[in-house]
């Protein structure tokens, strides 16, 4: 069920205008009651508006920004579902940004090199959803 936003606001407006020259409400249960369906109303709108994304099994990216005086290397490496080695590796230059996209949700081991090839830091990491990583200094 699609509607479009201009159909929305002007049957709101038609609605806001019926109330506002109509008599005026006199029991305030008539008036709770109009408030009720005009939100479910609202709400009826809002929930066939919404899409919902079926459950995916990878994710859309994974960016890395570095604030480092130099560049370094990005190294992720773990298994997907299926139990296949995934291994990726990004060379991000100082003050630069770089993504991977579509990788398979996981716990992954990354690791971090300087320009010098020592471990600037390492560790695990479970990616489930898209995120921007900002290495920088301590």
């Amino acid at each position: 069920m699609i509607i479009k936003r201009k159909t929305l606001n002007s049957s709101f407006l038609l609605l806001l205008f019926f109330i506002t020259t109509s008599n005026a409400q006199s029991d305030i249960d008539k008036l709770l009651k109009g408030g009720e369906l005009l939100l479910s109303g609202l709400t009826v709108f809002k929930v066939a508006k919404s899409d919902s994304k079926p459950e995916s099994k990878t994710i859309e990216s994974v960016c890395v920004k570095n604030k480092l005086v130099d560049k370094i290397t990005f190294k992720i490496s773990g298994t997907d579902e299926n139990g296949d080695q995934v291994k990726k590796e990004l060379v991000i230059q100082k003050d630069g940004k770089e993504c991977l996209f579509l990788i398979p949700k996981g716990i992954y081991t990354y690791e971090i090199l300087l320009i010098n090839k020592d471990i600037y830091k390492k560790g695990e990491y479970k990616f489930e959803d898209e995120i921007i990583i900002t290495i920088k200094d301590e």
